[in-house]
């Protein structure tokens, strides 16, 4: 099994351009959580506890990322476990209200996607390799990890791999562009 840093190098190779990665910051929460959403309906009760078809979803990517990395395992848990619970609150509502946020965030998360690869100028990871519905969310937090200035040793791995992130068509690499915050490559 690929290692978590060759996971999120290969899909990085599909995201050098800064407004592709922050498309995807937006984008792929969105579509995470209309998913969650769309799952939370049917529940089942099973022993005296509810189940729902995200319920089952989330554990089976739980269970994939932590044989990948116990971090970035725990972080996912956390964050479906947000999802999770906002998924459940708007299965309560009525079936309109429902459909639209789940529908809703699923939707407008893919055009914001598709508008970063057109940015990119490269196709989405997952139309070469499936598994990139996976990696995304986990390259979303340790883009966001890299924006606070953490894993600096990761996100070094990652640009040796995938080379470094740029701004626009001309392929002139982030860090030498200003204005933006320097991030920690300890």
């Amino acid at each position: 099994m690929k290692t978590l840093t060759d996971q999120l190098a290969n899909y990085a190779r599909y995201h050098r351009d800064r407004r592709n990665v922050a498309t995807h910051l937006v984008g792929i929460p969105l579509i995470v959580l209309g998913v969650m959403v769309l799952l939370s309906r049917p529940t089942f009760d099973l022993a005296g506890l509810p189940l729902s078809p995200a319920i089952v979803a989330s554990g089976l990517a739980l269970a994939y990322y932590f044989a990948l990395d116990l971090f970035f395992a725990l972080l996912m848990a956390a964050l479906f476990a947000l999802a999770l619970y906002l998924g459940a609150w708007t299965a309560t509502l009525p079936t309109p209200a429902w459909a639209a946020i789940g529908l809703g965030g699923f939707v407008i998360g893919w055009v914001i996607q598709f508008v970063g690869h057109a940015y990119e100028g490269r196709k989405p990871a997952f139309l070469d390799d499936i598994s990139s519905l996976l990696i995304g969310p986990l390259f979303v937090v340790a883009e966001a990890l890299f924006l606070m200035g953490m894993l600096g040793n990761l996100r070094s791995e990652i640009e040796l791999r995938a080379g470094p992130t740029r701004v626009g068509a001309g392929g002139e690499s982030a860090d030498n562009v200003a204005p933006g915050p320097r991030l920690n490559r300890d």
